[in-house]
């Protein structure tokens, strides 16, 4: 009868991959020319080629993963498949619904206490892209319980090695999950998740059901995720178009704010990233806008035209501080101009507003102007700010103090404006004063990850790129690693601009094994002392091994062999000054280095531990913890995050002594 089972479903799943090759082939055959002109020739030729990309069938991705059989009363299927996208034959007939579509719910959802109509779910097993194995669960109140423990298949979904990329979690997603996946394009989400708990696949899981909800709002909108490096981007990249997404704006924060690197004292870059400084750049900005000192005078022929200087004092007076910089000075020119026109109108002159353009464009006009109301870019008022003593006191006033003040003063300006090096923290500023001149474009939807290393500034600005839309916040308190990382999600969600966010906690972990969870929590006590301990469901033993090694470069090599003989990815974690050295003793064995611009694909990466953060391997070897804390102000934070990277075995190497916190129980 099993037998039996799985080739009925096997013909299903053909029949469906078969159905997918129709789509796809009908969407190549469709062509643009139909459009009327070039532009929408082009316009319409883009949406078949993404049609077209979103129609692919990735190799080794099962089409469906579950099975729902329905007790009816309505107009739906009683059996239907749930999968990463939709499929339909050629008579329209469903074979696959998408896991995003209302009714799938229930394949996350349901439980024998809340069948939600279902009578049975049916779970698959796959090798490859080959259906090997099912599982049914009756949904129909007879037995008490389900979950996790009691679905051998779920299981081995969730810890199954992995190599390369990251992978879609569509078939494994819990109730807690979906819950957060599922909420509302209105309601800003904010996930506190620990090690595991799968919060970054949840955040971008969450952007593939707001696209296919809120699809055609969406697309004029956008969505944009928003990760630490382009290290966690190319992690990550697989996922949405595994999805049927592809049209989806992946970056981060340097490629949002422009990719300023300049090194900078952390205690500097504190400061400038502090949310006192949009106080003192609005100052700064507007501290520009001068009081007039004379009046315009326009001449057309033997006419002259002339607004006194009290009058241009009083315009300025009504545009200053309620525009933005760039908006007001333009319209402090039509008011000039317009002060003129009602001159000429008095003069029984019948002027248009050709007329008002040209006096707005004039030299008179355009000398009060710069006089009064200059033109400025961010570069030119962040260079006098940060280079200029007398204005830096002026702008900030009580809000920095007169020591703060000295320590972001430049000792040795350059000589203007184009020739400065900005820094990561100056990125921030020149994006604040940018949307003070001029209004900063919003998505309908962006998504940060890692929201807790972020200053108070840079969420400002990703706080600006949603301002009219919502945002998806993950991360986790125990993982912040910068001087200015976040204490508390509602300063976080504050400085993004969405107070009213949702807080939800994640404390389970699916991934990271219990025995190596229960180690590395014990740095959260000095790093995180709020937060609950995580839990892992996974018992995992025999996952750890710390090892004393009087010459740990020797005993990477072995510890990486041993992995070998295993399946899964290696990713061998060191403090960042020690890659070379420890690349170098892995001469010999085939190996990448993980670099912020590399896609790491290779089973043996040697991870600078300042990279590590939202990656994941099958064995992890941490080489030095007390070089890891040693390197940077939060180093435990550091350690906290390498030690769990591991879904299957953490081997931890060292010759100095362990931390504090982990020295006491260390298992040998």
């Amino acid at each position: 009868m099993p037998e039996k089972v799985l080739e009925a479903e096997r013909a299903h799943l053909a029949a469906s991959r078969a159905a997918l090759r129709s789509m796809r082939e009908h969407a190549q055959s469709l062509s643009a020319d139909a459009a009327g002109d070039w532009v929408s020739q082009q316009v319409l030729q883009g949406l078949l080629d993404q049609r077209v990309a979103a129609l692919a069938d990735h190799a080794g991705t099962p089409l469906f993963f579950g099975r729902l059989n329905r007790s009816g009363g309505d107009d739906l299927p009683t059996t239907i498949y749930v999968g990463r996208r939709h499929i339909h034959d050629d008579n329209s007939r469903a074979l696959v619904i998408d896991w995003r579509a209302p009714v799938s719910r229930a394949f996350y959802q349901a439980s024998p206490a809340d069948p939600m109509g279902i009578t049975l779910r049916r779970r698959f097993g796959y090798h490859g892209g080959d259906l090997t194995a099912y599982e049914d669960e009756p949904l129909d109140g007879l037995l008490d319980g389900s979950g996790l423990g009691q679905s051998r298949l779920l299981t081995e979904e969730i810890e199954r090695p992995r190599t390369g990329p990251m992978r879609d979690i569509v078939a494994t997603i819990q109730p807690d999950q979906d819950e957060i996946v599922r909420a509302d394009l209105g309601v800003t989400v904010c996930v506190q998740g620990a090690p595991g708990t799968g919060k970054t696949a949840v955040g971008l899981h969450r952007a593939a059901y707001l696209l296919f909800t809120h699809r055609e709002k969406l697309s004029r909108s956008g969505v944009m995720i928003v990760g630490p490096n382009r290290a966690f981007l190319s992690y990550i990249s697989s996922v949405l178009p595994a999805l049927g997404e592809v049209k989806v704006d992946q970056t981060t924060v340097a490629g949002v704010l422009g990719d300023h690197s300049f090194p900078e004292d952390p205690a500097v870059a504190a400061i400038k990233g502090d949310a006192r400084m949009a106080e003192v750049l609005k100052r700064a900005l507007w501290l520009h806008v001068t009081k007039p000192e004379e009046g315009v005078l326009f001449t057309k022929g033997i006419n002259r035209y002339r607004v006194a200087d009290y009058e241009v004092r009083e315009i300025v007076a009504s545009l200053r501080g309620t525009t933005r910089y760039g908006p007001g000075r333009t319209t402090l020119a039509q008011r000039l101009a317009h002060a003129v026109l009602v001159q000429m109108e008095r003069r029984g002159e019948s002027p248009d507003d050709r007329v008002q353009d040209a006096v707005a464009r004039s030299k008179s006009v355009k000398a009060v102007l710069d006089a009064v109301w200059p033109k400025l870019t961010p570069e030119q008022v962040l260079f006098r700010l940060l280079s200029d003593a007398g204005f830096l006191a002026r702008a900030a006033k009580s809000g920095l103090s007169p020591a703060e003040q000295e320590t972001i003063l430049w000792r040795k300006p350059a000589k203007s404006h184009r020739s400065v090096k900005w820094s990561a923290a100056d990125a921030a500023l020149l994006d604040e004063l940018g949307d003070l001149i001029e209004r900063t474009a919003s998505h309908g939807h962006v998504v940060v990850d890692e929201a807790q290393d972020l200053s108070a500034m840079q969420l400002r600005a990703l706080g600006r790129r949603c301002r009219t839309g919502s945002a998806t916040v993950l991360g986790d308190l125990a993982q912040g690693t910068t001087p200015w990382s976040a204490r508390s999600w509602k300063t976080v969600l504050d400085h993004l601009g969405q107070p009213s966010g949702q807080v939800t906690e994640l404390t389970l972990g699916f991934r990271v094994p219990r025995e190596i969870l229960d180690y590395a929590a014990r740095l959260l006590p000095s790093v995180a002392p709020d937060l609950a301990a995580p839990r892992s469901l996974r018992p995992g033993a025999g996952s750890l091994s710390v090892r004393l090694s009087p010459d740990v470069a020797s005993a990477v090599p072995d510890a990486v062999r041993q992995a070998l003989r295993r399946e899964g990815s290696i990713g061998v974690i060191v403090a960042d000054a020690s890659v070379s050295a420890i690349s170098t003793a892995l001469t010999g064995i085939g190996h990448g280095v993980l670099g912020p611009d590399s896609t790491g694909e290779e089973r043996v990466l040697v991870v600078p531990a300042g990279l590590a953060k939202g990656l994941e391997y099958d064995h992890v070897i941490v080489v030095e913890p007390a070089d890891i804390v040693a390197a940077e102000e939060r180093g435990l934070a550091r350690l906290y995050v390498v030690l769990t990277r591991a879904v299957t075995s953490l081997t931890v190497l060292h010759a100095n002594g362990l931390p504090e916190q982990l020295a006491p129980q260390t298992v040998m």
